[in-house]
């Protein structure tokens, strides 16, 4: 079973090593609890999948408890709200679901119009999580450090890479001195430890968090240089190692990814980083415009000159 090394003993305590946050709440907090609160506790860590998606009476049908049961559960094990403990119960799901294990919830038989339906609106709540839960004064702290004249060298590792890519490509835009890396690449270990002590690394880290990501963490916070790590959960390994961090919640579990909440978090990031330059802005992309033109990298009507006819 794929939560097997999660499971509670009912009598002992649990040894497995490297428990989500959500289950070392849950197994610190079994002695404490009531018969009904400890039921509840093992059916979550035990069917994870399934209370995922529960409401709080659903939850306490499954379990043959009250509501109220339920909701003291919560509050018991430490957070404020049920969809507190919802949140963080969908990051460990989502950290430990195979790609099988996705198919089997991602209802892909379903009709077109129905599947696209449901995507959009999972979509809208994905972002209106990330409106709900991510801090400004958080993000104006990282748009400060990306502002630092400092080399910043963004990294990111299949499906995260990305999202790195965009991160990186827009913010060439709008300033100097970027360098966009693979965590795949084992080269990017050689940028990095010769990159200049007051350098910024960007990890931008996706479920399923590639290890690479987590061992270039280690190694930047090892270099000292400043770290910000952007990612989709606060389950992500690689934070340990982070400076700054920005957590980009989704409300639903992705069959192969969900890219629209963290891309609009970059988005914001490079407006507000480009919204401090100035006139050195206007410079710098002046610059870029002239490049475009002398080499004809992009499609442009006034170099164009109708066919001839034959």
């Amino acid at each position: 079973m794929l939560f097997n090394s999660y499971r509670l003993i009912r009598e002992g305590s649990v040894t497995t090593p490297q428990l989500h946050p959500l289950i070392d709440k849950i197994t610190a907090s079994m002695d404490r609890l009531t018969p009904k609160g400890r039921i509840l506790g093992e059916y979550i860590v035990s069917e994870p999948r399934k209370a995922v998606f529960m409401t709080t009476k659903e939850l306490a049908e499954a379990c043959e408890v009250s509501e109220a049961t339920v909701v003291r559960f919560v509050s018991g094990i430490g957070y404020d709200r049920y969809s507190d403990f919802q949140q963080d119960l969908r990051d460990f799901v989502d950290t430990e679901l195979t790609l099988l294990d996705r198919l089997d919830i991602a209802d892909i038989q379903a009709p077109g119009a129905a599947r696209f339906r449901r995507t959009v609106a999972e979509e809208i709540d994905n972002l209106q999580q990330l409106y709900n839960t991510l801090d400004v004064e958080t993000m104006q702290t990282v748009v400060d450090v990306l502002n630092r004249k400092a080399p910043v060298h963004v990294i990111g590792s299949r499906l995260s890479y990305t999202m790195a890519y965009y991160l990186g490509w827009t913010m060439t835009k709008v300033r100097d001195n970027i360098r966009i890396l693979r965590g795949s690449d084992r080269t990017t270990i050689d940028w990095l430890t010769i990159a200049p002590a007051d350098s910024v690394t960007v990890i931008v880290a996706t479920s399923r968090y590639p290890n690479e990501l987590i061992r270039l963490g280690k190694l930047v916070k090892r270099l000292g240089h400043t770290l910000v790590v952007i990612t989709d959960s606060t389950a992500c390994p690689v934070l340990q190692f982070a400076d700054h961090r920005l957590i980009a919640l989704s409300k639903h579990i992705p069959y192969l990814g969900s890219p629209t909440p963290m891309s609009c978090l970059i988005n914001f990031l490079v407006h507000e980083l480009a919204s401090r330059q100035g006139e050195i802005l206007k410079a710098h992309q002046a610059k870029l415009e002239q490049s475009y033109w002398e080499n004809d990298v992009l499609f442009n009507m006034k170099k164009r000159t109708p066919a001839t006819p034959e």
